[in-house]
């Protein structure tokens, strides 16, 4: 199974306050051990939510809202996209991660649909429509 894993961001990362030396040192340790295990498929840190935007949809409507964002809760400042056996897995990596933040932070773990996850809706022609994307995606990469 994917699984999507966000660090939650904090105010320190919406203040654009960089990790030091010792912590960027323990999470390229850890990164390093998801390699290793064949798990990691993507990973990046996001800068703070005052360099983005959001896109709001009310029907054909499309409005833009600038960031920064006020719930920094609710925002994610990191990801990473896993293979996994099992949710039970992911929550073991997560508990050997270095805390990724200066102060108490939280990472939250996510599923990933998957093409069986959508029933019969998905029909073949977009399953195959689907591979295709992914293919090419690959390449691109």
């Amino acid at each position: 199974m994917r699984v999507m894993v966000m660090v939650k961001a904090t105010a320190d990362s919406e203040a654009g306050i960089m990790p030091g030396e010792q912590l960027l040192t323990e999470m390229g340790a850890f990164n390093e051990e998801l390699v290793k295990a064949g798990v990691i498929l993507a990973g990046d840190g996001l800068h703070p939510s005052a360099k983005g935007a959001r896109v709001r949809f009310s029907g054909a409507s499309r409005t833009v809202i600038d960031g920064p964002f006020a719930e920094t809760k609710e925002l994610v400042a990191g990801y990473w996209l896993w293979q996994v056996r099992s949710m039970d897995e992911a929550i073991e990596w997560v508990k050997r991660c270095p805390n990724p933040m200066l102060t108490d932070s939280e990472i939250e773990i996510r599923p990933v649909f998957e093409a069986e996850d959508f029933g019969a809706e998905f029909t073949p022609e977009l399953r195959e429509q689907e591979d295709r994307l992914r293919a090419l995606m690959q390449a691109g990469s």
